[in-house]
């Protein structure tokens, strides 16, 4: 079977870390995502959230990186939690278990020096000679 989500939204708290009795770092957060419709010739935007948890070596890279309002790209699967309350009711919650998570931009102000910093274009010399003809070429 397919369980397979993507999800682009910005966090909507910082995560919280926690770890597994196994010593596994758990890195845990919601994120905000919008979606446009169309209704009568008019555009509409709803928000829903969702939480995300992370395991092990990507939780607690990410874990560091992550704070309110970062815009990432989540990759990951469905969860379904079940319990039952002290009254015997039945619960359960949906939840994305994060296997890939790409950073998309950071909060302005919260750049850290430790960001990629952007590359300069490469200034070619002007006596290059132009090579672009494939009339040589043995295949």
């Amino acid at each position: 079977m397919l369980n397979k989500v993507f999800l682009i939204g910005r966090l909507t708290r910082d995560p919280e870390i926690r770890f597994l009795p196994s010593g596994s770092q758990v890195t845990a957060f919601s994120i905000a995502v919008n979606r446009n419709y169309k209704v009568n010739d008019q555009w509409k935007e709803e928000t829903s959230f969702f939480d995300i948890e992370t395991f092990g070596a990507l939780a607690e890279r990410i874990g560091k990186q992550l704070s309110k309002g970062t815009q990432v790209l989540i990759e990951g699967q469905l969860k379904q939690d079940r319990w039952e309350t002290s009254g015997g009711e039945k619960r359960s919650k949906i939840k994305i278990v994060a296997t890939k998570i790409n950073l998309l931009n950071v909060p302005a102000g919260e750049q850290t020096s430790s960001a990629p910093k952007k590359e300069e274009p490469m200034n070619l010399p002007e006596d290059i000679e132009d090579i672009s003809s494939d009339e040589d070429v043995p295949f």
